[in-house]
């Protein structure tokens, strides 16, 4: 019999995070009667035994419209692949995961609900396959899960995105200039594309499809022809040129971050447009700020169904 359970936030951050955390405890309290235990900055809290918050209609009341997690969230933290120092200074990775289920156990939570994009899923699934009983919920403004038509954050860091796209076009029509504006996307372009048609950019890089500079340098030498003297160019971190890679300004053993690739499509629009090229990175920005109307919809609505699945 379920009385107690657990929730989780895991990964980056995302709009919406604190309005499933309100959803969950008011559908297990008022439906179910049961507690709810929030367990702090994710897996990697789990593991290392953080303080756990007790959750209830009375401290998550004000949670719908903030933006952010009152639990915190961590990028790594996998119990599949914890960081262990050896005496001799080095790191080894070891799997841990037994200690996972037994913190469960020790913390007398029944189900656990888990709120994450594909490495916090990932993680959830494995634990799952271990015996533990976790329901999953689709966090990610990258909007590339498997499972679900779209996941929440995803429609808050769009209008972020199409804000700072129509700021740039008055500047960049004030100066004459090509404005590039660089927006998150590892391995799939939802943000800059569905951004990038709302604010009426002229060319959109996406990682899905590698780019030829050439198209996009005749398509601004064209707008000049006909007048316009200023261009929008959206570029996800995550798009790469036809036979080039990738870009990334960190790549180290256990940690890879992609950037860059926003000045370097920059530098190639340089040599073949007599436009001056500014480029813009968006950046954290696009996590941050209160969840749009659809976001706190839809993660509520996310946050009450993990908890019937869990009934």
């Amino acid at each position: 019999m379920i009385k107690r359970i657990g929730i989780l936030t895991g990964g980056g951050d995302a709009p919406g995070l604190n309005a499933v955390i309100r959803a969950v405890v008011l559908t297990a309290s008022s439906r179910h009667g049961w507690e709810v235990v929030g367990i702090r900055e994710g897996f990697d809290g789990l593991l290392a035994g953080l303080p756990t918050v007790e959750l209830n209609t009375a401290n998550v009341h004000d949670l719908l419209a903030r933006g952010g997690t009152i639990l915190g969230a961590a990028n790594r933290g996998s119990p599949f692949s914890r960081p262990v120092q050896q005496p001799d200074g080095t790191t080894e990775y070891v799997d841990v995961s037994h200690e996972a289920l037994e913190m469960l156990e020790l913390l007398k939570i029944d189900a656990l609900i888990v709120a994450g994009g594909d490495g916090t899923m990932a993680i959830a699934h494995r634990l799952f396959l271990m015996g533990a009983r976790i329901v999953g919920l689709p966090k990610t403004i990258d909007n590339d899960l498997a499972g679900t038509d779209v996941t929440f954050g995803f429609d808050t860091a769009v209008n972020t995105v199409t804000e700072a796209l129509e700021k740039l076009q008055t500047t960049a029509e004030s100066h004459h200039r090509t404005m590039i504006l660089e927006v998150m996307g590892r391995d799939a372009g939802w943000i800059g594309l569905y951004a990038g048609i709302a604010g009426g950019a002229d060319a959109i890089l996406i990682p899905e499809i590698p780019f030829d500079i050439e198209v996009v340098c005749s398509k601004i030498r064209t707008l000049q022809a006909g007048g316009r003297r200023y261009s929008l160019i959206v570029v996800a971190e995550g798009a790469a040129p036809s036979g080039g890679q990738q870009q990334y300004y960190i790549q180290t053993f256990d940690q890879s971050r992609l950037g860059g690739m926003g000045f370097t499509v920059g530098n190639m629009l340089a040599e073949c447009i007599t436009a001056e090229v500014r480029v813009t990175i968006l950046g954290h920005v696009q996590r941050g700020g209160q969840p749009t109307p659809r976001d706190r919809w839809l993660a509520t609505a996310f946050g009450a169904a993990a908890v019937n699945l869990v009934a």
